[in-house]
């Protein structure tokens, strides 16, 4: 494929569904998302690539079929549902699927391009067997496993700075030697019981720019110490920004720019891949949500004309 001079994005309107605005989760922030990049020049038709449903074997990788086929059929009981946070519905089915299918087809740009950007992704809580967290399926897991097994790559690291711990990631991927999953989080948010991820980096509340920073860095030079993974799944959460209103850390626009810069470079330094995910973003207020998640696109937009 012909190397591209702007950021790869991967988008679908799919990914917006119509939502009752008293709903606890921002679905609009993601079509409000592609708008504002669109507006600022930085998402056009020739660098913004439409998702695809994933198939249900590549769901199949990740989760149990009773799961998968009791969602696509819509037969999930209520307490599921309670524990999903989300009602059912067809539109909510194509909006899953289409996002684990952005997910991979993310992956499979940045291993193309160098660095490719998903606008969703990072559905980090799901279960093998259950859906939670506001996550239907988990597109981190679901896209690793798809590397390994369609591009028969041997390592795959998922690097999850998302405030809330990449539980279900850790959990789906415990047994596959090939995948190392690390999480940087909030030591005392969500969700509560925290199973072990390879290498788990939990952060104090309050923590802000300066300190965030630091243990970013002390944590790139242990993952320095891993066997090199062959792509990074890059899971760049705003909800660790101070106004967010689930995230209780305090970094600023400047603080998660730093964050995503320092990632890039490092990746690009060690010649690896890199896909990224917008993840977790909570504000009553999305115009201003959809600024705070844009900060990684706008820095992955700049790191890539500059050295891609």
């Amino acid at each position: 494929m012909k190397q591209l001079n702007r950021l790869p994005l991967v988008y679908s309107p799919a990914y917006s569904i119509p939502w009752d605005p008293k709903h606890r989760f921002p679905m609009a922030k993601y079509r409000l998302l592609y708008e504002h990049l669109h507006h600022c020049g930085l998402a056009h038709q020739r660098n913004t690539f439409m998702a695809s449903p994933c198939s249900r074997e590549q769901l199949l990788r990740g989760h149990s079929a009773g799961y998968v086929d009791a969602f696509l059929g819509g037969t999930l009981d209520q307490e599921s549902l309670r524990q999903l946070g989300f009602p059912w519905s067809t539109a909510l089915v194509t909006r899953a699927c289409t996002a684990v299918g952005g997910s991979i087809a993310t992956a499979q740009m940045a291993l193309r391009h160098g660095l490719a950007c998903h606008l969703a992704g990072g559905t980090h809580h799901a279960l093998r067997d259950s859906g939670r967290g506001f996550c239907v399926f988990n597109d981190l897991a679901v896209t690793a496993l798809a590397l390994l097994q369609e591009n028969r790559l041997g390592r795959v690291l998922i690097l999850d700075c998302d405030v809330h711990q990449g539980d279900g990631t850790a959990l789906i991927l415990a047994d596959e030697p090939r995948a190392f999953t690390c999480s940087l989080h909030g030591a005392n948010n969500y969700p509560f019981d925290k199973p072990c991820s390879d290498l788990d980096v939990p952060l104090p509340d309050g923590l802000d720019d300066h300190g965030y920073l630091a243990v970013l860095e002390q944590t790139l030079r242990l993952l320095e110490r891993q066997p090199r993974p062959e792509i990074i799944l890059y899971d760049g959460g705003s909800d660790v920004h101070r106004d967010d209103r689930l995230g209780r850390l305090a970094l600023t626009d400047e603080g998660i720019r730093q964050r995503d810069w320092r990632i890039f470079a490092w990746a690009h330094q060690q010649q690896i891949p890199l896909a990224c995910y917008i993840g977790g973003g909570y504000d009553h207020d999305h115009q201003r949500l959809i600024l705070r998640h844009a900060l990684l696109v706008e820095t992955a937009s700049r790191f890539f004309q500059q050295h891609y």
